[in-house]
């Protein structure tokens, strides 16, 4: 059983970083795509960035040069390093993984999912 857990949410000021962590279950090596999406109320879920078995990376274009995916495949984790946060970035966000490749072209949802943390970015 696939099991998400994120961790490193929190509130910080805009201009501001944070980093996410994920821990998977098993080795993230095994998951052919891994990813990070956002949502905040009344939205649907957006896809912020994914990185698949080989490294390569894909990021929305509102976080291109900002966020950084990365996966410790020893230590089963996946990682969103975000600087110059924004208020817009404020959203719950979430970690997905798939044994599917990752989409060439577009971010699309993944199919498992752990439960969320919060970022809050102030102005």
């Amino acid at each position: 059983q696939v099991q998400l857990v994120e961790s490193g949410g929190g509130s910080v000021q805009a201009g501001g970083s944070l980093r996410l962590s994920c821990a998977a279950s098993g080795t993230t090596y095994s998951y052919n795509c891994m990813g990070w999406f956002r949502q905040t109320p009344g939205k649907e879920r957006e896809g912020v960035a994914t990185i698949d078995r080989s490294g390569a990376t894909m990021y929305a274009d509102s976080v291109k040069g900002r966020f950084t995916i990365s996966k410790d495949n020893a230590k089963t984790t996946l990682y969103l390093q975000m600087n110059s946060l924004k208020p817009e970035d404020t959203a719950m966000y979430y970690c997905a993984a798939d044994w599917s490749s990752c989409n060439p072209v577009w971010i699309l949802p993944l199919a498992y999912w752990g439960q969320g943390t919060q970022v809050t970015v102030s102005s």
